[in-house]
């Protein structure tokens, strides 16, 4: 069998003096899509980061990380497996940058193109394919802080996949999309999941949840509080308990949301 996309064991990750993840375990396997649900501040984004290992847990002898069945990886290497759809990096294009400029630094982990980075042909191909494939190519030459959030989002995305990756890491995708914007990238995102790539989405947005994915962890105060199908862990009972609030929740078509 091939080794997961990730395994965690007992991991505790802190913020100053405060933990954001404690004593969490989890696995999630190559192909699979799930969804990582709960309220703000509740450890989800540091929880990529960890997969990212942009984050490091503390050191305990009952304790791992294994991405890909690997405890250590260069970063470079592992960067070549994950694509990451993250706000944070359109937020850190603070100087003037344009689209294809920043689908280019997905290949260095940067957001703007150095003077060392060597960017061959083939790797500006790759951007423009990967631009079209999102249906922002049009856009490679506007600067970024012209763009609205959802032609932002799908160059993000563009960016996530232009190194072919195994697996797309999304951190709260739907985050002031409007409706047609929202409903556009999740056409998206769930294309790369028929596709057969991993999708490993965290949020606090029903509308962020595919119908590809048929997976539901809850993640409360730092642990995983419940983790199940999908059709289980969607329910009003239950997503009422999680939010610490009345919620009534709907399905249509494999697509959940709250009335």
């Amino acid at each position: 069998m091939a080794a997961p996309l990730l395994e965690v064991q007992n991991i505790t990750v802190c913020r100053g003096e405060r933990p954001a993840l404690r004593g969490l375990s989890l696995r999630i396997e190559e192909g699979e899509h799930i969804a990582i649900l709960g309220p703000n501040g509740c450890g989800k984004s540091t929880l990529l980061k960890v997969i990212t290992r942009e984050e490091y847990p503390l050191l305990r002898p009952d304790s791992f990380v294994r991405i890909y069945g690997q405890d250590r990886w260069h970063l470079d290497e592992l960067r070549q497996w994950l694509g990451i759809v993250s706000n944070d990096w359109m937020a850190r294009a603070t100087r003037d940058v344009r689209g294809r400029e920043l689908v280019l630094g997905g290949f260095f982990n940067s957001i703007v193109i150095e003077p060392y980075h060597e960017v061959t042909p083939s790797m500006r191909e790759r951007a423009d394919a990967a631009l079209a494939e999102m249906g922002v190519l049009h856009l490679a030459d506007r600067w970024t802080d012209e763009l609205s959030s959802g032609e932002a989002r799908r160059i993000l995305l563009a960016r996530a996949l232009v190194h072919q990756p195994k697996a797309l890491l999304l951190d709260e995708p739907g985050t002031s999309l409007d409706f047609a914007a929202q409903r556009h990238l999740n056409e998206l995102i769930s294309l790369q999941a028929r596709q057969g790539r991993t999708i490993v989405l965290v949020t606090h947005h029903l509308s962020d949840i595919l119908p590809e994915m048929e997976r539901v962890a809850f993640l409360h105060e730092g642990r995983i509080l419940a983790d199940g199908p999908k059709q289980d862990m969607l329910t009003s009972r239950r997503l009422s308990e999680l939010f610490n609030t009345r919620l009534e929740v709907v399905c249509h078509e494999g697509r959940y949301a709250l009335v």
